[in-house]
Formats: C-alpha cells, sequence, structure tokens
C-alpha cells in the first residue's frame, strides 16, 4: 500500500502558510513506514524543532484504478478516515529554499497517524465537519466544503500518474490552523463530532 498526500487544498492554510496558490493539487508520498502504530505516542524526532500537527481526512481506495473519471470515482472507495500528517516544519522550509523534495519533512517515521475506517455512507462528503483539538482546545476546525479540490477530483487526478490500488490512503489536504507540537501534547481528532483518535506526543 502507499499513503499519497495532498497538499495546499484549502484556501486559508496556503494563506497561513503565505503559499502560492496552486493549478492542480500538490501531491507527494509517505511510504508505510510513516504509520504511527495505533495506540502508540508519537514521539518528536531529534533533528527537528518545529514538529507542526495537520489534520485530514483519509479515503481508503477499495479496488484498482487507472486513469479514473471524476464521475465515477466515488466507485474506488467505501470508506474514509481522519489522520495527521505531522510535517517537520523547519526542516521542509530548508528543502523548499534550495528546491529540494520534501520527504525528509513529510515522510519520516511516525509521521502518518490514521485512525480507523468507517463506511462513508453515515457521513456527508461534501459538507463533513473535522476537527483536530490540543490539550482540549479546538486548533483547527475544518470542512470538506472548503477544499479546492474534491475527494472525487482528487482520486481522478492521482489517478493520471499512479494506478490506485487496493488498501492505499489518500490524505485529502488540511485547513487553517496547524501548529506547534510540544512533549506532553495530547492531540484528539474527531470526524463529524465523533473522537476517531488520541495521540499523546513525547
Amino acid at each position: 500500500m502507499k499513503i499519497i498526500c495532498i497538499g495546499r487544498n484549502y484556501a486559508k492554510h496556503i494563506e497561513e502558510l503565505a503559499n502560492e496558490r496552486p493549478e492542480n493539487p500538490v501531491i507527494f508520498l509517505k511510504p508505510d513506514s510513516a504509520i504511527l502504530p495505533r495506540k502508540n505516542p508519537f514521539f518528536i524526532p531529534p533533528f527537528s524543532n518545529d514538529i507542526h500537527y495537520e489534520v485530514e481526512v483519509l479515503v481508503k481506495i477499495n479496488k484498482v484504478g487507472k486513469h479514473i473519471e471524476a464521475k465515477f470515482a466515488h466507485k474506488y472507495y467505501d470508506e474514509i478516515g481522519l489522520g495527521i500528517d505531522f510535517t517537520a516544519r523547519d526542516v521542509q522550509q530548508q528543502c523548499k529554499e534550495k528546491g529540494l523534495p520534501w520527504e525528509k519533512a513529510k515522510a519520516f517515521d511516525g509521521s502518518a497517524v490514521i485512525s480507523e475506517f468507517y463506511p462513508k455512507e453515515e457521513f456527508d462528503l461534501e459538507s463533513l465537519k473535522f476537527q483536530l483539538l490540543k490539550n482540549d482546545q479546538v486548533v483547527q476546525d475544518g470542512n470538506t466544503n472548503a477544499m479546492l479540490w474534491s475527494t472525487d477530483e482528487l482520486i481522478s487526478y492521482v489517478s493520471q500518474y499512479f494506478t490506485l490500488k487496493k488498501g492505499d490512503i489518500i490524505f485529502t489536504g488540511t485547513p487553517a490552523g496547524v501548529g506547534k507540537v510540544a512533549v506532553n501534547d495530547v492531540l484528539i481528532g474527531t470526524l463529524a463530532g465523533k473522537q476517531v483518535f488520541q495521540i499523546r506526543v513525547k
């Protein structure tokens, strides 16, 4: 399986990081070794002093697909979840300044929190509310209706470059409110008001 991440899919997040609004979805990958095992804490890696949380709605692909038309994309997933794309912001900035890839900042061990997955029929995917709480305070308050590209459009776009396979996971982008984590922080993710993960930072 592969983890396919979408960057810059929420306008306010683009603004808060002073990034340029892209003409097409920004794609990067994480290896399966990036997955944080369930119930494990997140350990701040020694190579960064500025790890940021980025909460995102996840989609799990359920069959092989290539060159998928957007109108058929809904047939390629039946479950959604919630996750965190942990980012070493200081490392990412260094890479960007030198025109280098972001993998060191985005794909390190433990950088992908993945909740359990739930039937998509349980949710309104066009207007799905999701939140991240840090130490019981809401820090990210997102809704999929603010996506620049919808889930189906993302699946279609990604499939032009990568064959999607059963079990692949797509991180669909993060809303505004990203910020730094510190030791002993507790991060809680909610999907449509339901708590779906809790992570302690060490």
